[in-house]
């Protein structure tokens, strides 16, 4: 079968995404090469019907993939990168999940010619829950976005920016952001804990009620300042509990100062 991918790089996120491409029907294993040079991580995706090779001159030399995917840490991309220039004439298109890499990055190594996307997942693309936003250079076409979308949609929900600028924004909200909420499961644990209630108990209810909530936002077509009035009643426990988060905006200026940070941290470490 022709090679219609190649993923380099198989770590926990470039396997991720690969299981949920084979699982999905998106691709048959049979059209992926992976490129990945740590032995075992190779065999997990020789496990799953691939091909496989420890480095990118092991590529068939007729092949002629539609997309080679860059799953690897920023620290090596460019030596990555410049594995693939063979495939720089336009006729495939490059897609980078490589965390704070611009796409100038990408066309100082394969040239002007090469058809470039951007992707900022999140962790929770492991399970097939995740956020994607991409940005497409000039070069990319109609018909490859939609392959692209349709690819990263196996991982969650897709969306895209038409200035690239944005990527430090997304980066502080969908990238970062599900830090935010295991922090909050924590804190409402400790909270929980110092209510009386025990270490298990406290846990359960603060992990249950987080994804109950976030899985009622997603499904029930309401405003959460919807669903939130919903809860609270005059006078009640919920409305003394909000009190204290919203009085004088305090958890919305936290969340503010805490994203704006991330923002700032993410511009530097592209630079």
């Amino acid at each position: 079968m022709t090679i219609r991918l190649v993923l380099a790089g198989c770590g926990n996120m470039g396997y991720a995404m690969l299981s949920g491409w084979l699982k999905a029907g998106k691709l048959a294993p049979a059209a992926v090469f992976v490129v990945e040079p740590n032995a075992e991580l190779r065999k997990r995706a020789e496990a799953l019907g691939c091909s496989a090779a420890a480095d990118a001159g092991a590529i068939p030399a007729d092949a002629m993939p539609a997309l080679v995917v860059i799953a690897v840490k920023p620290q090596v991309i460019r030596d990555v990168t410049a594995g693939y220039i063979r495939f720089n004439d336009g006729r495939t298109t490059f897609l980078s999940i490589a965390a704070g890499t611009p796409v100038a990055t990408f066309e100082g190594i394969l040239g002007d010619h090469a058809p470039i996307v951007r992707c900022m997942p999140n962790t929770p693309a492991a399970i097939g829950k995740g956020m994607m936003v991409v940005f497409s250079n000039r070069l990319v076409s109609d018909e490859t976005k939609r392959l692209v979308a349709d690819l990263l949609s196996a991982s969650g929900q897709v969306t895209d920016i038409d200035d690239e600028g944005l990527m430090d924004a997304v980066t502080a909200v969908s990238g970062s952001g599900p830090a935010y909420i295991f922090h909050f499961i924590e804190a409402l644990t400790v909270a929980a804990e110092k209510t009386g209630l025990p270490t298990g108990t406290a846990k359960l209810l603060a992990m249950q009620t987080v994804y109950g909530a976030a899985s009622l936002a997603a499904e029930s077509g309401e405003e959460p300042g919807v669903l939130r009035q919903q809860v609270t009643s005059p006078n009640g426990t919920t409305a003394a509990a909000l009190a204290v988060l919203m009085g004088e905006n305090r958890l919305t200026q936290l969340l503010t100062e805490a994203v704006e940070a991330a923002r700032l941290r993410s511009i530097e470490l592209g630079k």
